[in-house]
């Protein structure tokens, strides 16, 4: 069973992503460390007693299509009103509606530990919290003063429409169509997949945000508007009024998440009201609609790079539990009666470390990048810019990097378990079922490749991300200075990784100046994966190197070398792909028909 990794969780927090600094600063305000201590302990008290028992539950019973209502899972419903009861819903939101305005490092933090109870469960929550941040930032203030006291409170879930059967990733060829009412409203009509949350029995209301073009909008994405589509019409008093025109027509059969209720959702054909066509109000300007829903992108991106974090360490920890208690042959040096726990044998012990560095590195980016967006809000001028362009660099690669790792990390995870993994009822296997799945929404992982290298690593002209390898060549320096035996090879397995790193770095970006994106995006993928080995060898590194009063300085010590020294090496055929790999790639495209 999972239990919430708290003092790891506070320790990266406060002493690998910046926290400790931000607080000392005063930065995060009158936020003290006792009580960031004491909300990550009961978020992690909550996702290991209420959560994690029924992650299984939601599993095995998935949610349910009567009669054209969701039925969620067995238990569901009162674990989702115990956790708005604790205040879980509003931790990062506006204090004005309701909410806490803590910093996103704590938001993150704590979904981590609510995604490795449940995966399918935390995603309902995510995507509210999502809602309410485009909301706040775009609506009006009539619209804000409807919906959000309710959404931040939880009383009222939020959804995001942007997919369509035809329209995937490019959203400029959407077809839902939106009418101007003289009353100021907006009809919608149209259909959207993949609807997470689009239905379900959780709350009395649903605030659809829906994508939709105009009859004389532009082509492309410069034609999109964004409309809020509740469920129930609002009454002017607050109070629930007419049942808006759509519905949740299907649920989708996934290969995970079963407890997530996926939907394809119908606007405006006339199954409900006296008029076709669902009631939307628009956010922000007509035909902006795109940048606003941005907004909500960027923050779900983060959120589904936490979800592979919450993954990886879910399975790495079953992973050891079984290890320690499955027996089988004499590993080299056993001298115990019998046969010896798998884990003494090397090969499992390598495939354990390989989970542990992958889920802690992963964690580190995350919270990293979560320390940026807290500090691009806290600082002004150019220190703000700085931080805003860190965080806009370092969202991609946690986004990616932390959902593969999840991948990775799960079917390790199965490998460790052997055939009892590849059945159902150790429940190794659920974790890469629902793990597959983070790679592709928000943008699959090529898509923040190719935003990676041809909008992030411009910024400033190239010289943040310069800025941010010089930082971490740091790192590297500081290791060698410590003289500490334990970090083996690890300082100059890192400087050759950070080398690897920077002259891919110059290649794309001479590359993306001459206008070669064929050449740049071939490689873009593999360069991605680069910068994020990069960074787990140099958090790992740093966590080593700081002084926790925890007793695990030697542990941390040794699994950044054992990643330095076993996974950093990768990094050189990494850049070699991204130098070299693009003649190959348009030389084989005729294999491919």
């Amino acid at each position: 069973m999972y239990k919430a990794p708290v003092d790891e969780i506070a320790f990266t927090l406060k002493h690998v992503a910046g926290m400790a600094g931000a607080l000392e600063s005063g930065a995060l305000g009158d936020l003290g460390e006792d009580l960031v201590d004491a909300i990550l302990s009961e978020a992690g008290r909550f996702a290991t007693e209420e959560v994690a028992p029924l992650g299984d539950v939601g599993d095995k019973q998935g949610s349910r299509l009567v009669d054209g209502k969701v039925q969620t899972p067995d238990g569901w419903r009162d674990l989702y009103h115990n956790w708005i009861g604790g205040g879980w819903n509003g931790l990062t939101a506006p204090e004005e509606f309701g909410g806490q305005n803590l910093p996103h490092m704590l938001h993150v933090a704590a979904m981590e530990m609510w995604n490795a109870g449940s995966m399918a469960f935390a995603l309902g929550p995510t995507l509210t919290m999502g809602a309410v941040d485009a909301l706040e930032k775009h609506g009006s203030e009539a619209l804000k003063a409807t919906y959000l006291p309710k959404m931040v409170s939880g009383e009222w879930t939020g959804t995001m429409n942007l997919t369509e059967p035809h329209a995937g990733s490019d959203l400029g060829v959407l077809k839902t169509r939106a009418e101007r009412r003289d009353d100021g409203t907006y009809r919608i009509f149209g259909q959207k997949i993949f609807i997470t949350w689009g239905e379900h029995d959780f709350t009395d209301n649903i605030v659809h945000l829906v994508l939709a073009r105009l009859p004389d909008a532009p082509a492309g994405t410069r034609g999109i508007s964004l409309f809020l589509v509740p469920k129930f019409l609002v009454n002017a008093d607050g109070s629930l009024g007419e049942r808006n025109d759509l519905f949740c027509h299907s649920l989708e059969h996934k290969l995970g998440i079963h407890g997530s209720p996926t939907c394809a959702m119908i606007y405006g054909d006339g199954k409900f009201g006296a008029e076709k066509g669902a009631i939307g109000y628009l956010i922000g300007e007509e035909n902006r609609g795109l940048a606003c829903m941005f907004t909500m992108m960027n923050n779900a991106r983060l959120a589904v790079g936490m979800q592979g974090v919450a993954i990886a360490d879910a399975a790495t920890q079953k992973a050891i539990a079984f290890a320690k208690e499955r027996t089988q042959g004499k590993a080299p040096g056993w001298s115990g009666q019998g046969m010896s726990p798998i884990i003494e044998h090397p090969d499992v012990a390598r495939m354990l470390l390989t989970m542990k560095a992958l889920t802690q590195g992963s964690r580190a980016i995350a919270y990293a990048c979560a320390h940026a967006v807290d500090m691009g809000h806290a600082a002004e001028g150019e220190k703000a810019t700085c931080w805003q362009e860190r965080s806009s660099l370092l969202t991609p690669v946690a986004k990616s990097f932390a959902t593969d790792a999840g991948v990775d990390v799960a079917s390790l995870g199965i490998q460790v378990h052997g055939g009892m993994g590849f059945i159902e009822e150790t429940g190794a296997a659920r974790y890469l079922r629902d793990a597959r799945i983070a790679p592709i929404y928000e943008g699959t992982n090529g898509i923040q490749a190719i935003d990676l290298v041809t909008r992030k690593l411009p910024l400033s002209g190239g010289e943040h991300v310069r800025g941010f390898i010089a930082e971490l060549r740091e790192i590297g320096a500081a290791v060698r200075a410590s003289n500490r035996e334990g970090f083996g090879e690890t300082a100059a397995r890192l400087d050759a990784a950070l080398d690897d790193l920077s002259d891919a770095t110059e290649w794309l970006l001479a590359a993306v100046s001459a206008g070669k994106l064929s050449e740049a995006l071939a490689g873009a993928t593999a360069y991605q994966r680069l910068f994020g080995l990069a960074l787990t060898g140099a958090y790992l590194a740093k966590g080593g190197l700081a002084e926790a009063s925890d007793g695990k300085d030697e542990q941390r010590i040794a699994l950044s070398r054992f990643a330095a020294e076993n996974m950093l090496a990768e990094t050189a055929a990494l850049k070699d792909r991204v130098v070299t790999g693009a003649d190959s790639l348009a030389a084989a495209r005729a294999v491919l028909g």
